[in-house]
């Protein structure tokens, strides 16, 4: 995950990208800063994020989806993910 204005880059292997472990990591990474610091998430059109409203319920804060193959919607996600790699 990154935040894209200080450039935050929060990092959690998970053993698989199921919705169950990708939620809970999500939730784990970003439940640590005040409630009023995380108001948006962006992330892709994808099964992993179907408990969507799980996270949103539980950080108080709203999900949205980038377009398919709209990867420049998330730009610095994407470039992040390949300086990680």
């Amino acid at each position: 995950m990154v935040e894209r204005k200080s450039r935050l880059y929060l990092v959690k292997i998970i053993s698989d990208r199921t919705s169950e472990n990708v939620t809970s990591a999500i939730i784990e990474l970003l439940s640590q800063f005040l409630k009023d610091l995380v108001k948006t998430i962006t992330c892709d059109q994808r099964r992993e994020f179907s408990r969507y409203k799980e996270i949103e319920g539980k950080l108080n804060c709203e999900m949205f989806f980038a377009d398919l193959y709209c990867a420049w919607q998330k730009g610095t996600n994407e470039n992040s993910n390949g300086l990680l790699i």
